[in-house]
Formats: structure tokens, sequence, C-alpha cells
């Protein structure tokens, strides 16, 4: 009695809350009835860690009323019974583009030339790829096929959104029924999205990944001073953001370094993303689990690689090798490493794929509660909808669906989907199982098999008499009939039979046919075991899975975990300290803590009583200082240059560094121990640039140069101005060497006022009584400059254009520090040296431009007997890779004593960027950013044997050799993997040769055209 009293009152309340009301007129008769659907003996999935046997799940209109086992059925209900089917909370996707028109797609600059301000009319943000204005749910239109195709996959409600532009609006929650869209809208406005990818804007700016960094932050500092600033025009866009702030907030990102690049950018403004992933995550999880975000992953595995050919293999990758392995398991690791995810079904070729490769991740290791929590539970979580749906709880959603066994069994057939109480049917709930061996008899043939194999709804049949007589049947079923055809022999007619399933202690399919002749006839096929190939199937699931561990970084020569510090003596080498003790032979260093902690003659190991202490035989070895690249483009993601504006000081090449470049790995085997990372030369005025230690293995924040001053790169001549791009790109300002001057000037007198503004504000005593300035990181970096807490390094080449610059930071009170290629610097020495100004050069690069037409090959030289500091940079990934040699020539042009010419690529490069007192020489206290040679560091026969960057070996000559082996040992077995893959039926992708895109400043071809 009582469960009848609280099923009564359950049924009230929700006729209460229930009943949908519309505005809409009733065209003809009315139907208000509200059915009550019951469905009867089903295993009933809560939730992901709640499973009820046995029980009766119990709806009315579009709310679960009651589940469990004893629920009482209303006397009207329609009732199902589901024996030996199971029911499960309806998915929720939460990273769909559903019902939405708008395309994400970069948009190429057209032929009319640069786009430099918005195209979008109104009081809208300047760059239109900021819209948070967008509301995806004006826009939200029904699209059947598309709510089928997720339906079929178990989903019933889903996030939309659109997936273009930077800051994309808003996102709203409907789900996947067929009503009108007012019913189907169940959040109008649920989550903010972002990206870093400008998407359809034909704006020229941002160009790079660094622009898309540097505009995204600026916009929250926009909103932020929109909020407080009395004077100041209206901005649509910006009133939005404000208001979009209060939602959950979700990031796109393309791989696993931009995911940990958009958790810097949430770190700065208070914001814990939701992080819509790549599914690359598990190269870095340590990382992605301290950075504190939840992940929506997609289930987009790379195909295999058809490597039969083995001359194909060798354009793969050892890391796209190894990519394909792992990313299987990427679910599996976040998981284990106890990182909240969410799966989505986003960049699925189809349902099909979705659910072979979610049943993938769980062979891989994901448990099977935490992948169906990752699709319910997790979702409805995040978008904060728990109480609406994620569960089969009383009071929710009526959003489930029906499925022939287990969810995760590769037997299971998805049958039906309810959404908001509706019925929508996958499967015929009471489809036939056809699939086996049968005992086939006729009049006229005697001795076949008839086997059926595939899936339960779609079976492959065929006639078998012995292993080499196999006959294909042609099937067709309408409703319990069912037809047969086949030819007993090729061109003499076919047989056609007629018949049904039935149940007399065995499957029987029986019936009547007429023979090719016409000729009527009995006919009956007994079951009698599975077919072969089911068993194969059912076995094959059970199989171990190889779980590869990634490398770090994963890809050739990563480690399998990251090499660390430990005291090192260094004996009886020859000692090149950069020092006044000058090249000391037969001395000792001693390595301790990441530091130099003795340098000289006969330190005693015995004495130093420090455990595990390893002592290196350095007879007839070279010791030096870690070589340092002044102007390195290697390991940055996605464009060296912002090309877009003369100005662009606002981006940062430290937010977009990539600590998986291979090149880091080649420099460290030449002796390269920090590199200072540039912008290109398109810009007058370039991005902020970044010092890194080459600690490879490690994040890009932990390469990072702690304490390191800031740099910002500038440039002079042809690249800057951009007048040979062509008649359409006459638009960006300046055209001439004349013009770049004024862009200096104009750029520093609006920092100028800029700074005062902001100094005349912080002197306020009572700040409400001012107006708060914005502000502006382009202006915030060249004020840097100014106030000398950011200096210069300046592409340049004529005589001309160095005078230029150095007589406008005169003018404003600041020095220029380092003229970088400066290959007419040996006519300027003087003034340079007067200046102040330090020269990081080419050893003998000249003539491969008119631009550079009187440079010489004695510059360097020149420069250095003047006073200036000089130093020797590479510019370029494989010249960094011999810098060594690149010194040398120093010896060779213009006599400068080794010693000295070795300064040029260790000690001066430290002093231009001030980091001389960490690194350089061999000091102690100071870095033990060491190398070990073989040979005279000058010597074209020298090669590093060990390179230590703080005190930890990253490169080691024997131990390259190990890697190399276990690098090809590697591939081969994940090459016999694919080969096995592809035997198994698996589609196979062909592999593409591409070339490795190396940058350096004269790379016209790699600035943005």
């Amino acid at each position: 009695m009582k469960k009848i009293l609280t099923l009564l009152f359950t049924y009230c309340l929700f006729q209460t809350i229930a009943q949908a009301q519309t505005t809409a007129p009733v065209n003809g008769l009315s139907d208000e009835r509200e059915i009550s659907y019951a469905f009867k003996n089903a295993r009933v999935c809560i939730d992901a860690s709640t499973v009820i046997e046995n029980a009766t799940l119990l709806i009315r209109k579009d709310r679960i009323i009651a589940v469990g086992t004893g629920v009482a059925i209303p006397a009207d209900a329609v009732v199902y019974d589901l024996k030996g089917k199971s029911v499960y909370p309806a998915f929720i996707d939460m990273y769909t583009t559903y019902g939405q028109t708008t395309s994400g797609k970069d948009k190429k600059r057209g032929e009319s030339g640069p786009q430099v301000f918005s195209n979008t009319k109104g009081a809208y943000n300047w760059n239109q790829a900021i819209k948070p204005e967008y509301d995806t749910y004006r826009n939200f239109v029904i699209d059947t096929k598309k709510a089928s195709d997720l339906r079929k996959m178990g989903f019933g409600t889903v996030l939309t959104l659109s997936d273009d532009g930077i800051a994309r609006g808003t996102a709203a929650i409907v789900e996947l029924g067929e009503s009108k869209e007012s019913e189907m809208l169940l959040i109008e406005r649920a989550a903010a999205c972002y990206s870093f990818n400008k998407g359809s804007s034909g704006q020229d700016y941002p160009s790079s990944l660094m622009g898309s960094i540097a505009l995204l932050r600026q916009t929250y500092y926009d909103a932020d001073w929109y909020k407080k600033a009395i004077k100041k025009s209206t901005d649509i866009s910006l009133e939005s953001w404000i208001g979009n702030q209060l939602l959950p907030q979700i990031f796109e990102v393309t791989d696993y370094l931009s995911a940990l690049r958009a958790d810097k950018i949430g770190d700065e403004f208070g914001i814990n993303y939701i992080i819509k992933g790549a599914g690359d995550e598990y190269r870095r999880v340590d990382e992605i689990k301290k950075a504190g975000n939840a992940f929506i992953i997609p289930l987009t595995f790379p195909k295999a690689y058809d490597v039969v050919n083995p001359y194909d293999a060798l354009n793969i990758s050892t890391g796209e090798l190894k990519s394909w392995e792992l990313a299987p398991a990427n679910a599996s690791i976040l998981n284990k490493a106890g990182v909240k995810f969410a799966i989505t079904s986003y960049g699925s070729k189809d349902g099909k794929e979705f659910i072979k490769n979610l049943l993938k991740a769980v062979q891989y290791g994901l448990p099977k509660d935490q992948a169906l929590r990752a699709l319910t539970q997790t979702p409805a979580e995040l978008l904060k909808i728990a109480d609406k749906t994620g569960s089969l709880k009383t009071g929710l959603q009526a959003n489930f669906f029906i499925c022939s066994k287990d969810f995760f069994d590769k037997e299971n057939t998805m049958l039906e989907t309810w959404v908001a109480g509706k019925r929508y049917v996958i499967k015929e709930a009471d489809s036939l199982d056809f699939r086996g061996k049968y005992r086939f008899e006729m009049d006229t043939l005697k001795g076949w098999n008839l086997i059926t194999t595939g899936d339960q709804l779609n079976s492959d049949w065929t006639l078998q008499k012995d292993s080499s007589t196999k006959i294909k049947v042609d099937f067709d079923r309408d409703g319990q009939q069912i037809t047969l055809k086949f030819e007993l022999k090729k061109g003499k007619g076919a047989y056609r039979l007629n018949g049904m399933l039935s149940y007399a202690g065995s499957k029987i399919l029986s019936g009547d046919g007429q023979s090719p002749d016409g000729t009527w006839m009995k006919w009956k096929a007994t079951w009698y075991a599975m077919g072969d190939s089911a068993k194969k199937d059912t076995s094959k699931k059970d199989l171990p899975v190889y779980t590869a561990k990634p490398w770090y970084p994963n890809i050739a020569f990563g480690f399998d975990s990251l090499p660390t510090t430990h005291a090192i003596l260094i004996q009886h080498a020859t000692v090149w300290t950069n020092e006044s003790d000058g090249i000391l032979t037969d001395a000792d260093v001693l390595i301790n803590n990441g530091k130099i902690e003795r340098v000289g003659k006969g330190i005693d190991a015995g004495a130093l009583k420090i455990s595990g202490l390893e002592i290196i035989d350095g007879t007839g070895k070279h010791v030096t200082a870690g070589i340092i690249d002044e102007h390195s483009h290697i390991a940055i993601s996605s464009g060296v240059n912002e090309g877009t504006q003369s100005i662009t000081s606002e981006v940062r090449i430290g937010d977009v560094i990539n600590p998986d470049d291979i090149n880091i790995y080649r420099q460290l085997a030449g002796g390269v121990t920090s590199s200072h990372l540039l912008h290109g030369s398109a810009n007058a005025v370039g991005g902020q640039t970044i010092l890194v230690k080459l600690r490879w293995g490690k994040g890009a924040e932990a390469m990072k140069f702690e304490g390191a001053d800031g740099f910002i790169k500038f440039a002079l001549g042809e690249n800057v101005k951009q007048s040979n791009w062509g008649d359409n790109n006459t638009i960006r300002y300046p055209q001439t060497r004349m013009g770049v001057e004024q862009i200096y000037i104009d750029g520093f007198t609006r920092a100028k006022e800029y700074d005062q503004r902001w100094k005349s504000f912080s002197s306020l005593k009572d700040k409400s009584k001012g107006d708060v300035p914005r502000r502006d990181l382009e202006l915030d970096a060249l004020a840097e400059i100014l106030n000398s807490k950011r200096f210069i390094t300046c592409h340049s080449y004529q005589q001309g254009e160095i005078n230029m610059l150095m007589h406008v930071a005169d003018t404003f009170g600041f020095k220029i520090n380092t003229f970088t290629h400066i290959l007419e610097g040996y006519k300027v020495a003087d003034k340079m040296k007067a200046h102040g100004a330090g020269a990081s050069s080419f050893a003998d690069w000249w003539a491969y431009k008119y631009e550079v037409i009187e440079a010489i090959p004695y510059n360097g030289a020149i420069l250095n007997k003047v006073g200036v500091t000089t130093a020797f940079n590479s510019d370029d990934a494989e010249m960094a890779r011999r810098l060594n040699q690149e010194a040398a020539k120093a010896v060779k042009y213009g006599n400068v004593s080794e010693e000295e010419a070795l300064k040029f690529v260790t000690l001066n490069p430290a002093k231009l960027l001030h980091v001389d007192n960490r690194v350089g020489s061999i000091k102690a206290g100071k870095d033990a950013d060491l190398v070990i040679w073989n040979d005279n560091p000058l010597s074209v026969y020298a090669k590093p044997l060990q390179t230590f960057v703080d005190g930890i070996c990253y490169y080691d000559i024997v131990r390259d050799e190990q890697l190399r082996k276990r690098n090809e040992q590697e591939r081969l077995r994940i090459i016999r993997e694919m080969i096995e893959d592809k035997a198994s039926g698996s589609s196979t992708q062909k592999p593409a040769f591409t070339l490795e895109q190396l940058f350096h400043c004269n790379d016209m071809e790699n600035l943005p055209h």
C-alpha cells in the first residue's frame, strides 16, 4: 500500500512540474494524454556504479517516475518486457555542433590583399575572431539525420556550439528528439567556448598561435578594464564576454601542448577551463594532472599505416608510430592518473567508428564503469545538469537507451533510444539472431551446411559442402518471413527458397522453394553450432593488449624516464674556463647539485666523501662551457612570425615553446645548452623572446631559463617593409625604410604617454576619482624598454638603418642591447661601442641577398677588436649543431685567438643575454652547463661526448648509440603490429613523406603572405 501511495504522490508531483506549456494554438483536436510506460525484467544501469537486475523502469511523459525491483505498474501503463536486455541512461555529448551551420575552418587571405580591421557591422569587437556575443541557441535548428545518428550511438542530450573563432560565444544544451526546437532546448546559455583558432575570420591578425594567445589575453584585460572604466565607447562583444564568465568555460585545443597553454591563460585570469582535448594527453599526463583541468576527449585514433613496403615505412616517424599505438590508451592513462574527463563523439567519422573506438578504449584498459561515467555523469556534472539527466534516478528526464546485451559487449545491438519520454526505434527489439551453422536438407541436395556469419542483424550467408566448395547465398527478410537465393552452377539458374524460423529444441529454418527448372520442393536447415568466425571473434576480444609507455618526449630519442642530477667529478681534462685562469691542462671539474662546485688540479675524489659520486676520466678530452645560441628559431609551435602588424610586441615566444622538437636533442649533440628563441623578422617590433635551457624530455615551462631578463625582437630592412610582397599587399604601413623609423618613433611616443598615464593613476590616493587606464599589452612591452626592464635584439644589415635605430634609442633614452646579423657592423663598430650595443653576427654568411651584398667574413673579428661584445649565432637549426666550428672561423678570418673565439659562442652570448653570472664560463658557483669534447672544441674533428645542463647529462654519445638501437627495435615492433592490424581487416593509410620545416630570419616564404 505504501508503494502505491508513493507512486501516486510522485505521479501528481510530475503532473505539476512536467506539464509543458506552449504559446502555439491548437490546430485540430488536442491530445493531452499522459501515457506511462513500464519497462520490466530489465538489467537497469542507474548510473556508472549502480546496476539492478530484473528491474522495472517506470516513466510518465518526459520524467522517470520510479525505478527498481518491486515497482508497482499502473493499470494504464504500456508495458515492455525487456527480459535479457539492458537499459542505460542516455549519453551526453558535451562537444558538438549539432543543429549549427557555422564553420570554424580557416579562411585564407583573398586576392584583394590584407584585411586589417573587422568587417562585422555594428558596435562589436575590433577583431572578428572575438565574438562572445554569439548565442548558439538563437541559431539552433533540429537536424533529424544528425539526431538519429547520435541516438544510434546512445546519445540523448548534447551541448551544441559554434566551433568558429577564438571567443565563440555561448553553447546551448539540447535534447536529441524531433519535436519542436523550443521543446528540445534544455538550457539556452550553458557554457562559454574558446579556442586558439581564429576560424572563418578573414582578418589578418592573428596569423600565429602566439598571436591568438596574445589576442585572448588582451581581451581578458579589456573586459576587466571595460567593467571599471568611466570613459569608454560601447562594445557589445565585451559586454557579452563579461556576462559569459559566470558560465562553465570550455576551451578547444589541437594538442596537449595547447591544453597546457590554455591552462596557463586560465591561471592568469582565475579560470579553470574544461579542455576539449585532442586525444594525445597521454604524452604528458603528469603535467595534465598537475594543471587540474577537466577534459573532454575524442575517440579519434590514427589509422595504422600500410607498411608492407619497407620503403614506405621509412616515411613514418617514430613519433607517428608510437602515437598510433598509444592513442587508444589515452582514456585509460588519464583515468589511472585521476584526471576527470568526459568522452565526445566530436571528430568521429560516424557512429560505427565511435562505438568501435569506445570498445577499443575499454580493451586498452579503460574500466567499463569509468567509460559509462565519462558519457553520463561526468558531462552532467561539468555542465551542471546532473539534476536533469545523466542517470536513471526518479525525477530526472526520461532519457535512456535499450540494447540487447551489456553495452560494452561486442555482440551488443542498439535497439531503442528514448528522449524526453519519446521512443526512437533503432532496431526492432525482437530481431532474430540467425547466426550459426545449419545442416541443410532439400529434395535434390544432401550433405550441405548453411552457414551465417556477421553481426546479429546483418549476416553473411553461404552454402558449404567442404572447405573448397562455398556458394554465396542472398538473404532477405520481411518480419518473420525469410527468402534465400543461390546458384549451384553459374548461369544455370537460381534456387529460390521461402521459409520461417521456428524452435523445436533447436533453431530450425524451413519452408518451400523452387529449383531453377521450376520444380517445387521442401527444404529445412537445422542449427547445430556457432560459426567458426563467430567463435574466433569471441575469443579475440579477450586477448591481452600490449600498451607501451610514452617516452619523454614521445618521439625518437625520447627518454623512458627523465635523467636526474648527481655528483660528477671530471678528472685530467683540458678545461677551457673562459675566466682569468684561461685554459687549464690536466685539470678537474666537480659538479654537485647542478652547480660547478670546484675547478682546478688534483681534486681528490676520496676526500670529497660525496655519496654516489661518478668519476669521468677526462684524459685527452676537453671540457668547455655549454654553447649558447643567441639567435634561434627552434622549438616554436605554429609559426615564428606574427607578421600581420608593424608592431606586435604583445606576442610572446614563451607562450609557444615546443619541447618535443627533435632539434633540441640534435643541438645538445652539438654542445648547445641554451638557446635564445626569437620571433621572426616580419615586423619593426616583433614578439617577446624567451631564453631556454635545452632540458630534453622536460615540459615547455621547465625549459625556461629561470630569472633571465626579458628581451624583444626588433627588425630592420627588407623583411620589415614588405613592399616586395606583391601589388595586393600594400596596405600595411610602412612600405619604405624611412617609414620604419617613423613606426619606431610613433610607437615609443605612444608608449611614453601610456606609461605616464599609468604612473599618474598609480599615484592617486583615491583610485575611484580617476579613470583607470586600459592595459595595452603592446605598449606594456615598449614601456618596459623605456624603463630598462626589457631589452632589444635587432635584426639588422645595413649601416644606415643601424645608425637610425641607435639615434631613435638615444632620443628616447634607452639602449639597443644587441644588433643581430649586423653584417655591416664593421662599418659602424665605433658607434656601436659608444652606444653600448653588442653584436651577434654570422661567421661568414654573405651575399645571400642584395641587402647583405657588402658583408665580409672579417666582421666578427673587427667588431671584437673594437671592443664590442661579439657573438656568433645560428639563426638556423642545422648551423646550431656546429656553432663550435662557426666560432673557429673567427680564428681563420681575423686571427682571433682560439680562447677568445670560443667565447663567441659561450661567454659573449651569455653577456649579451645578461646571464653571464650563471653560464658561459667554468667557474665555481655557476650552473653546470658543460660539454665534454673528444678533441679541441674548435676542430672540425671535435665531437661532444657528453652535454650537461644543470649537471644533468641530456646527451651522451654512448647512450645515443643505445637509443638508436632501441628506436629501431621499437619501430620494427610497432610496424609488425601495423601489418597484423591490416591483416585483421582494419583500414590503413598510406605513408606520406613530409619535409621538416626549419625557420630562419631570411626565409621569406616562412613569413605570412
